[in-house]
């Protein structure tokens, strides 16, 4: 696999992560838009959004949404707000724990790479590589909080 490839696999997981929050936040914006813990979570969502931004440049590709073109990446957040709407929030901050997770392993598989990376490459990939722990880091102050989201079972 070319660095365009693994780049590209990179940017498809970002609007993933960014539609995923998005779609958090959205349940739990009315309630809780003034609360640090929502606060913490569109934390991470603007780290997704520069994370693409950023990707995309390097491809120097048109800038994209996270439109649901992104083929199996896109279901990550229908599998997310479905856990929510059957279980509810404690498990929605498990599953995105587990994307940050999925996330970080990845940038590290990158960035370990035997095959000789673009030098604009490495900062942007250590960068994402140190925000990914740093936000399974906050996940987990979250759920050790026991955060209530607003997310009703069945909504």
């Amino acid at each position: 696999m070319n660095w365009q490839e693994i780049t590209d696999k990179l940017l498809k997981r970002e609007w993933s992560a960014v539609e995923t929050y998005q779609q958090v936040l959205h349940k739990a914006r009315e309630e809780l838009a003034r609360n640090a813990e929502f606060q913490e979570l569109a934390t991470i969502l603007s780290d997704h959004q520069q994370a693409a931004s950023q990707l995309e440049a390097r491809m120097q590709q048109p800038e994209r949404s996270a439109d649901g073109c992104f083929g199996g990446w896109g279901t990550w957040s229908k599998v997310v707000m479905g856990a929510a709407s059957i279980f509810g929030d404690r498990v929605v901050l498990r599953a995105l724990k587990a994307g940050e997770e999925s996330g970080f392993k990845r940038y590290q598989e990158v960035v370990e790479a035997t095959t000789a990376m673009p030098a604009e490459l490495k900062p942007l990939f250590l960068d994402q590589l140190a925000k990914q722990q740093a936000h399974i880091l906050a996940l987990d102050g979250l759920i050790s909080r026991r955060l209530e989201l607003p997310i009703e079972p069945g909504t």
